[in-house]
């Protein structure tokens, strides 16, 4: 990060920061160089963060701490993109003390899995609810308005209070869902420009100048994609293992989240949209001559679209088909790696 406000004087100063464990330590600098010691240190412990923060209204990639003794700051980085990685490595380190929390957090950035008795279609019609629902109005962007807008932190307070999420980054994730289903689409550059990034649980902005609309085609009748060709041999094997993963699209590269099945005797791995309240795969594949392998962990592998890295493997069938798809963590990964390559 590079800035930080002051708390005597109010101006805002660069700071070369680095965080260790449940400290956020931040220097000066001089020559581009920092200096020691620390010129002060933030103790994360029972800190609250706010990201993004809206306080000021000139700068829209803050992050605000509060201290468990009520002191504020007010961080400010270079780019949504930092301002974002930042906040959720601070608030990696703010629960670190809490087992699990860490991993949680992961597993939310790079999977979601909804209720068993929730689907998004049930999640868009309370949407559209006139009393209840989410109100779309007027909204302004570089001078030009929108109509029948809302805007993203709005859709994630909405998705919030409506108990579809329990915190933030849930919602955020979920909001991603429903517009890679096509129920919602951005509207105007801010959001637009979300939508280049390839990770899920960035494609849509918890933030309040991020404007977005329902989807044309949601009153229309759904009409069903062309049925893949399953046979009823595909799906007589016996259940080995089924869980959640990310899949990186073949057409238009983008990434969602699916319900991967991995059944042996015939050996099959077929994923469903959980969006879908049918119990059908929307797609699959036969394991026999595939080869899996696990990809680098240290920046975007070939193959894979967006900054999409870690926990990432790769499955070849012998018509030489890739399916890049990612885990929530590496045991995860290795767990599946394991157990598809026991039925190629």
């Amino acid at each position: 990060m590079s800035k930080c406000e002051g708390h005597i004087v109010h101006n805002w100063k660069v700071r070369w920061f680095i965080l260790r464990q449940n400290t956020l330590l931040y220097y000066k600098l001089e020559g581009g160089r920092k200096v020691t010691p620390p010129k002060g240190r933030i103790v994360l412990d029972g800190c609250t963060i706010t990201c993004p923060c809206l306080e000021y209204e000139n700068r829209p990639l803050l992050i605000k701490l509060k201290t468990r003794t009520s002191t504020e700051y007010f961080l400010e980085a270079c780019s949504r993109e930092e301002r974002d990685a930042w906040a959720f490595e601070i608030t990696g380190a703010i629960h670190a003390g809490q087992p699990g929390k860490v991993q949680q957090l992961h597993i939310l950035k790079n999977s979601f899995k909804l209720p068993p008795h929730i689907s998004l279609h049930c999640i868009v019609d309370k949407m559209h609810n006139s009393s209840s629902g989410i109100r779309s109005s007027p909204n302004m962007e570089q001078g030009s308005t929108y109509k029948k807008t809302f805007i993203g932190s709005s859709m994630v307070d909405w998705l919030i209070s409506n108990s579809f999420a329990a915190n933030r980054l849930e919602a955020v994730t979920l909001a991603s869902v429903l517009m890679e289903e096509n129920f919602l689409r951005p509207v105007g550059a801010r959001s637009m420009g979300a939508i280049r990034s390839g990770d899920l649980a960035e494609q849509f902005l918890d933030d309040s100048t991020a404007l977005y609309t329902f989807a044309e085609s949601y009153k229309k009748k759904i009409s069903p994609k062309e049925e893949i060709s399953l046979s009823t041999m595909e799906l007589s094997g016996t259940v080995v293992k089924q869980g959640y993963l990310a899949k990186q699209g073949h057409k238009r590269k983008n990434w969602k989240v699916r319900r991967f099945v991995l059944r042996k005797e015939p050996a099959f791995l077929h994923y469903y949209d959980p969006s879908k309240e049918e119990n059908r795969p929307v797609g699959g594949f036969s394991l026999r001559g595939s080869l899996v392998s696990a990809l680098e962990d240290n920046g975007v592998p070939t193959g894979v679209k967006g900054n999409v890295q870690g926990n990432l493997f790769k499955v070849i069938t012998k018509d030489d088909i890739h399916y890049y798809i990612q885990a929530s963590s590496k045991a995860e990964r290795a767990e599946w790696i394991e157990a598809i390559k026991k039925l190629t």
